[in-house]
């Protein structure tokens, strides 16, 4: 198999280089360089060729600027002073966001394509924007709305009455119902929204299904990753505030209100009406029980188990969830506990 140093593969991303390294430059509002270069594309540090562009995200890989071969680096100031001689070092406030910057210049989100696939299955009353791009197999039910520049994938569902704004991308294999979205929200492959949520009462005769009578909605700019489930409400609506992202694999339960720009990692689970207030940060495999609050700008600790409140701000480890250094001094003393004379007890 032929690999590449490169970044963005041509077989699977289009490129728009090679560029100057001024336009680099302008496009991440950075000061003009004191020489020209012509550059193909992006790589990291270990990798760089002289035809590359290459970024410094942490002073712990510093020691990676001397052997870099790159023909840039985008660095913050207090690390421009390590870029070797044989590269150019352009400085930037945050090279993360930066070498976002040069990405969407060599390599920008591909343009919707309009039109609809003959496959495509459209309700007659549904309204689908003449600019909006509909794949193959593609399902629109009765009175959906889908707006302008939408794109919909091979073997996606959307469901009767769904609403999507403008600039949505829906990959493939997702279904919608009982949602109504913004604008900008992209839903990754395998995505379920607005399916009955886990909702029973126990009587003498077993289960008694609860109906689910809310809706799910999201709003502007939220990306929600692989396989994600979402259960629209119970007696109240399942929210998702603007700008929000949404891993893998994470199970939000219905009638959850998730604020703006918060980040759940991939296997979180959100129980039943839990609340989360605006930049709220969630690790890995962490759950919460049914209507805990966290605060906003809580950090909840990868498989912390949260059962009560976290105030705002905090930032919680462990099941059940304490404060980090609660966590840590009972860490700390469980070892001291176990170990006698350097050995474990």
């Amino acid at each position: 198999m032929r690999t590449s140093v490169d970044m963005g593969n041509p077989r699977f991303f289009a490129s728009s280089g090679p560029h100057m390294l001024s336009a680099i430059a302008q496009a991440v509002g950075c000061a003009l360089p004191s020489r020209e270069l012509v550059l193909t594309g992006l790589a990291g540090l270990e990798n760089a060729r002289p035809e590359h562009v290459s970024f410094l995200g942490s002073r712990r890989l510093v020691m990676q600027l001397d052997h870099t071969r790159a023909g840039a680096v985008l660095v913050r100031e207090e690390m421009a002073s390590h870029v070797p001689d044989s590269s150019i070092a352009l400085v930037v406030a945050d090279p993360f966001v930066a070498w976002a910057q040069v990405a969407a210049l060599f390599h920008a989100k591909p343009q919707v394509v309009a039109g609809v696939h003959p496959t495509a299955v459209i309700a007659a009353d549904a309204v689908v924007d003449a600019s909006a791009q509909i794949g193959p197999h593609v399902v629109i039910g009765a009175r959906a709305e889908i707006g302008a520049r939408c794109q919909l994938g091979a073997g996606t569902v959307i469901g009767d009455g769904v609403v999507l704004g403008t600039d949505c991308r829906i990959h493939t294999h997702v279904n919608i119902s009982h949602a109504l979205l913004g604008s900008r929200v992209t839903l990754f492959p395998g995505v379920q929204v607005g399916q009955e949520g886990f909702g029973f009462t126990m009587t003498e005769h077993g289960f008694l299904t609860t109906p689910q009578l809310g809706i799910v909605e999201i709003g502007n700019d939220v990306e929600i990753g692989a396989n994600t489930t979402i259960d629209r409400g119970a007696m109240s609506n399942t929210v998702i505030g603007d700008g929000t992202r949404i891993d893998n694999l994470v199970q939000v339960g219905h009638g959850v209100r998730i604020g703006r720009y918060c980040a759940i990692s991939g296997h979180v689970g959100l129980s039943g009406s839990c609340v989360l207030d605006d930049y709220v940060t969630i690790g890995g495999q962490a759950g919460l029980a049914d209507h805990v609050h966290v605060g906003a700008k809580a950090q909840i600790g990868a498989k912390a188990g949260v059962m009560s409140d976290i105030a705002a701000g905090m930032a919680v480890l462990g099941a059940p969830a304490q404060p980090v250094k609660e966590f840590f001094r009972e860490v700390a003393m469980l070892r001291r506990l176990t170990r006698r004379n350097g050995k474990v007890v």
